[in-house]
């Protein structure tokens, strides 16, 4: 008999689920999950609704055949030059830059700009930038024009802040640079108006392709239409892929930054989009859930539980077109969809409702029963049976042969355990697991469970995976427990698994660190090896040094749990230094035998201009054990960005000492040439995430070449990372790569395999 209290929930049942489904919704539109939401929705708006743009941008691209015609890097700026006059007299309406003239240019060509921009009045805005020194740190790095070339030019920035996702999705309509504050380039450009860093969302429904364009070079010769570009707002800058700058977009993937900063000015030509609340789309979707909770047929229901969301993301859509007011959909889809969920759980409960504790098909008592009576009754041990092989004899022999197995085993179970067992899920089966001998109880099991059992005349192995959860807690957790023990042991091939709480890897990240000095000094800190073959020679020239910890109560620590920890702890320091002092002792010992190789060790960001630790390896070079220039020192480009220049002479103080600087993960930042130019490199390493696949993929095998050509060109070698297939080896061994390195070429190895392997190299 019901209670008055749930008599009167169950009657306004219908009320309290819109309710819910409305507290959730709120909460969305409250916490961060709605704004993750919307950014998985921006894909799908921005194809619903693909448009041309308008064609008053026009795109001189600094593309490859620019790159292979001038064939120098810097370009000398008499080129920009030679395009600005071409522009102007071909009656350009702007003319507005993407490229960084922070920095003096090789020969006179600065002053030929300067000459052009002066015959140019009113035309030209150049670009200026700002960024974090540190993902951590709120001081910027101000990026300014030449004072020779601001005159007569304007100042736009080109800044752009990627979501935390790396996405851009938004402009600035200006920032601050140098304590002044200035319009952005698309503001500039659609003479639109706004605060400095308030930003507008870009649409993504302009299509990018279908931009107009023109190559620089083409531009430069005068090789072009005058009317491409009379009466437009010309934009100039990369998008060959060695020059880098390019960012990922919601929905056209990653593009030229050059690209994104004209669908930024498409979008204000168009009119200037605002961020809207989400109160309308909840108000849209709570007029859409009422009929939905109170239809009294299901149909009727079901048509507007599917139609309503689609509903609110076309309204979505033609207002951010439209009426270029974007409004966030996550809210009003939370309570459509969960007012969908509420009125099928609503009618399920009244079916349910119905049913008894009894499964239909197998006569055993259910899932409901268990959670019943052993509601109240004292904690023990519960085991739950998985049938891995019911699926298939459904399949073979019918539904049958499915209920026929769960009985079977069940009365297996039974005459064991000698308690009742319930059907707790489709191929599930839960009884009490009595006693302290849990490990009695399941070799007693797997001697009668492992048998085979007689299925519509047919002999078949059940294929049982035993879950036990522990003996303490609610039934309803101990169920969930057991549940998931019986899947790891299915997954893991085992006859069963001990649920237990993984106390281990909460003591591990907590007492960690707290270990890292004692095991430097037991030993516990391995160097591995990973050899580095030259193509030129087929020999290995060269190996990775890689730290790994050989923890003697927890085994082999992988070091992406330890190297972070140990950077958040400062401890990184005296890691890097054991890492190097033992390279260089290895080395020494393969130099006795007869072994010429050099030995890579990675610097952390952290570490580049720490004068602690540039004092500290200076003394382990100065001790002579091994020839500085058997060294190498690979960096990454986010380790210069917080001090560039300090870092830059760091580095440089290194490379006087003979060590080869390595740029590390190379064609991942935003200022890969600019610090081609400014650090003193030996060396550039490819990003594995170019290199896995350019044998299969066409952009990434275009990148690889151009970038060994690039570094060739600048008197680089060029190692690259994560070669794994021999079709790969191939094209990099085509493209003149000098090194490769990869578990195609070889494992991370400890010192004594290392040597092996070149000694069984030399001799081959």
């Amino acid at each position: 008999m019901l209670s008055p209290r749930r008599r009167a929930l169950l009657r306004h049942r219908r009320a309290l689920a819109l309710a819910a489904a409305l507290t959730l919704a709120l909460l969305t539109a409250l916490s961060g999950l709605g704004a993750r939401v919307d950014r998985l929705l921006d894909p799908p708006r921005a194809a619903a609704w693909v448009r041309a743009p308008s064609g008053q941008v026009v795109v001189v691209e600094m593309d490859a055949a620019s790159v292979a015609a001038i064939r120098e890097w810097p370009w000398s700026r008499d080129h920009y030059a030679r395009a600005v006059d071409r522009l102007r007299a071909a009656g350009a309406a702007s003319i507005t830059f993407d490229v960084d003239f922070s920095s003096a240019g090789p020969g006179a060509g600065d002053a030929a700009l300067a000459r052009a921009i002066a015959r140019a009045p009113g035309l030209v805005a150049l670009p200026t930038f700002a960024q974090r020194a540190r993902s951590d740190d709120r001081r910027t790095i101000d990026s300014l024009p030449l004072p020779a070339l601001r005159d007569g030019a304007a100042l736009a920035s080109v800044s752009m802040q990627p979501d935390a996702d790396g996405i851009v999705r938004r402009a600035p309509f200006g920032t601050v640079t140098a304590g002044t504050p200035r319009p952005s380039l698309s503001a500039l450009i659609a003479h639109r108006s706004g605060a400095a860093d308030s930003f507008f969302p870009i649409d993504g429904g302009i299509d990018p392709a279908r931009l107009p364009r023109l190559s620089f070079v083409a531009v430069r010769d005068g090789r072009f239409d005058p009317a491409a570009v009379r009466g437009r707002d010309v934009l100039i800058g990369a998008t060959a892929i060695e020059m880098g700058d390019r960012y990922a977009t919601p929905h056209w993937g990653v593009i030229p930054g050059v690209v994104v900063q004209a669908l930024a000015a498409e979008t204000l030509l168009a009119g200037v989009p605002g961020e809207r609340s989400s109160a309308l789309p909840l108000l849209v979707a709570l007029l859409l859930s009422l009929p939905m909770l109170l239809a009294r047929r299901g149909a009727v229901a079901a048509g507007l539980a599917l139609g309503a969301p689609a509903a609110l993301f076309a309204l979505a859509v033609w207002a951010q077109v439209a009426r270029h007011a974007v409004f966030p959909l996550a809210p009003a889809l939370v309570l459509v969809v969960a007012a969908g969920l509420a009125r099928v759980a609503l009618d399920l409960a009244r079916r349910f409702e119905r049913q008894r504790r009894v499964d239909e098909d197998t006569g055993l008592p259910n899932r409901r029963a268990l959670l019943h009576d052993k509601d109240a009754a004292a904690p023990t041990p519960l085991l739950v049976a998985s049938l891995g092989n019911a699926d298939a004899l459904v399949t073979l022999l019918g539904e049958r042969a499915g209920h026929d197995l769960l009985l079977r085993v069940a009365d297996r179970l039974r005459a064991t355990v000698g308690a009742t067992v319930y059907r707790v899920g489709e191929r599930l089966l839960a009884v009490d697991a009595p006693g302290d001998d849990v490990e009695a109880l399941v070799a007693a099991l797997r001697a009668t469970l492992t048998e085979p059992v007689e299925i519509l005349g047919r002999r078949a192995d059940a294929a049982v995976h035993l879950g036990v959860s522990a003996g303490e807690g609610t039934i309803h957790d101990r169920l969930v427990s057991a549940t998931r023990a019986a899947d790891e042991a299915a997954a893991a091939g085992a006859f069963w698994r001990h649920a237990h709480v993984d106390a281990e890897a909460l003591e591990r990240r907590l007492v960690l660190m707290g270990e890292l000095d004692q095991a430097i000094a037991d030993g516990e800190i391995e160097v591995h090896y990973q050899p580095k073959l030259a193509l030129a020679t087929d020999r290995v020239a060269s190996a990775e040094a890689l730290v790994r910890w050989r923890h003697p109560v927890r085994g082999m620590i992988r070091p992406d749990l330890f190297i972070p920890l140990a950077e958040q702890a400062d401890r990184i320091g005296a890691l890097t230094l054991h890492v190097l002092a033992r390279a260089v002792a290895d080395l020494a010992a393969w130099r006795a035998r007869g072994h010429d190789v050099s030995v890579a060790i990675n610097l952390s960001a952290m570490l580049i201009a720490e004068p602690a630790f540039s004092m500290a390896v200076d003394a382990l070079l100065d001790s002579g054990a091994v020839p500085a220039d058997r060294l190498i020192f690979e960096v990454t480009e986010s380790a210069t960005l917080a001090d560039p220049e300090r870092a830059a002479a760091q580095l440089r103080h290194f490379r006087a000492k003979g060590v080869a600087i390595s740029m590390d993960d190379y064609g991942t930042g935003q200022s890969t040439l600019t610090y081609l130019r400014e650090l003193p490199l030996s060396e550039l390493k490819i990003d594995r995430s170019f290199v896995q696949h350019a044998h299969l993929n066409p952009a990434d095998a275009l990148m690889v070449r151009s970038t060994i050509d690039l570094a060739h060109g600048l008197g680089l070698k060029v190692v690259a990372e994560g070669i794994e297939e021999p079709g790969c080896l191939a094209l990099l061994r085509d493209a003149g790569c000098d090194l490769v390195q990869g578990y195609l070429i070889g494992r991370p190895m400890v010192a004594d395999a290392f040597v092996a392997t070149l000694e069984q190299r030399a001799a081959a």
